[in-house]
């Protein structure tokens, strides 16, 4: 092994530990740096740790931009995904629609959005049970429906969030609803992808909470993968630009996209809360920090390894880089010279990801089934490459944190949605906390919902 694999710790000798915890020491006692880091799918394995930095990155056109879209095939026989040791994945339910974004309710109901359909699915299931008892359909008629979120946040939800690809709308909801309750209430239409401001690109939109439930966060991608038409300014019009609309703000088709959007639980006083994330597909509120997280895809198109995708806390004004930067002050090529205004001012994401990976849904684990260790970490669901010429992603991984603060670690925690053909039989999408602690997964390739739980 080269220096590239460094040892941080040596936890073998910590009094008390079985033969089982030293050997989950021992694998987890190094971690994956430098280009070893960037791997691809046959490097995975539940326990591996890697630790990309803005230094490890490789110039822009390193490698060929590749095409390597997966082959989707059906689950093949004796398919197993692999967890860590005393960890257990069982399927917990099959045959949705595109199974998306996932998420719990205060008393337990497990929400998914099936978002080609256009409908929400309510799947019930006594704690520790390994199939639901009652699958349902809470709502539908909806336009792509991605995000959910309860408000208040807390025991007792008033309504539930649903943020279309051109709205958020709400239901009427109490603990226990199977079905919409009242009709739907419009609360924001003038989301980019709809209402007036027209276009296409990235579609998929989060919808989260702040922890006392006075503002509503909503995730907008960008329309192109790299502003490829965005009219270009002077930089006196941009500047000028960026001091009424924000930071690093684009304008155009881009206008109120790449952005994170902040509003009152009503939809009034819609602006921008941050800018210059490319894709925040999947956003989360850290219930021990307040902090808001983003589960961000990256631009395509500049090498295989080039520019990861990220795992971030969001700041208030921020600015992320997209389209002039990527991971803090590295100038895109391809808009090389249009702001130096803001070199210097790019926020660095917390935690660096595989490239192309497509990291989708994250969640903070707050149960109390797993090991203490897990508790305050984040999962996020890596859907998987297609401009990789070696898969990445197609895995969740596990965000360590430290005195609730990101290490810049990740680690493989569900392996094995690859064949040893290449192949694809699942791409992870959602991942939430169940009420029992047990981990909920949703993968949209075979419409497939999975549960991991632990059993010491």
């Amino acid at each position: 092994m080269t220096k590239a694999v460094v040892a941080l710790v040596i936890l073998s000798t910590v009094v008390g530990l079985t033969a089982l915890d030293r050997a989950q020491a021992a694998e987890r006692s190094t971690v994956l740096v430098g280009p070893a880091a960037f791997g691809d799918w046959r490097t995975d394995s539940p326990g591996v740790r890697r630790k990309i930095t803005p230094a490890d990155l490789p110039p822009p056109f390193a490698t060929k931009s590749a095409g390597n879209p997966p082959r989707i095939v059906p689950r093949p026989s004796g398919a197993t995904l692999k967890v860590p040791p005393g960890f257990v994945v069982e399927e917990f339910a099959n045959g949705l629609d595109q199974p998306r974004l996932v998420r719990v309710a205060p008393d337990g109901d497990i929400f998914v959005s099936e978002s080609r359909a256009g409908r929400l699915r309510v799947l019930r299931a006594a704690d520790g049970a390994s199939k639901p008892d009652r699958v349902e359909i809470f709502a539908s008629n909806l336009k792509l429906p991605f995000g959910i979120a309860f408000w208040p946040p807390g025991p007792n939800p008033q309504y539930l969030y649903v943020a279309n690809t051109d709205s958020v709308v709400r239901f009427p909801y109490r603990n226990g609803d199977l079905h919409a309750r009242g009709p739907v209430q419009n609360v924001v239409t003038a989301i980019p992808g709809g209402g007036r401001f027209g276009g296409g690109g990235h579609w998929t939109r989060d919808v989260a909470f702040s922890r006392d439930g006075s503002k509503m966060f909503i995730s907008v991608g960008s329309s192109s993968n790299d502003a490829e038409t965005l009219a270009q300014r002077s930089l006196p019009e941009a500047i000028q630009w960026a001091k009424l609309h924000g930071l690093g703000a684009a304008w155009g088709s881009e206008q109120w996209r790449a952005d994170v959007l902040q509003a009152n639980p009503d939809g009034t006083g819609l602006r921008i809360f941050a800018t210059g994330l490319r894709n925040c597909v999947g956003m989360a509120v850290n219930s021990l920090t307040g902090d808001l997280w983003c589960s961000t895809n990256e631009r395509d198109g500049l090498g295989d390894n080039l520019p990861p995708d990220y795992i971030t806390r969001v700041s208030e004004g921020g600015f992320y880089g997209w389209p002039w930067y990527y991971i803090g002050d590295h100038e895109d090529p391809h808009h090389r010279g249009e702001r130096p205004d803001l070199k210097r001012k790019v926020i660095t994401p917390d935690v660096l990801i595989q490239a192309h990976s497509a990291s989708l849904e994250i969640t903070f684990y707050n149960g109390r089934q797993f090991a203490e260790e897990y508790r305050g970490d984040a999962f996020t669901a890596e859907h998987g490459s297609w401009n990789r010429s070696r898969r990445t992603g197609y895995k969740i991984i596990r965000v360590i944190m430290r005195d609730d603060k990101p290490t810049g670690e990740y680690e493989d925690f569900m392996t094995g949605f690859v064949t040893a053909d290449g192949d694809v039989w699942g791409r992870p999408v959602g991942v939430a906390v169940a009420h029992d602690g047990s981990l909920i997964v949703t993968e949209d390739a075979n419409g497939t919902v999975w549960r991991v739980s632990y059993r010491r």
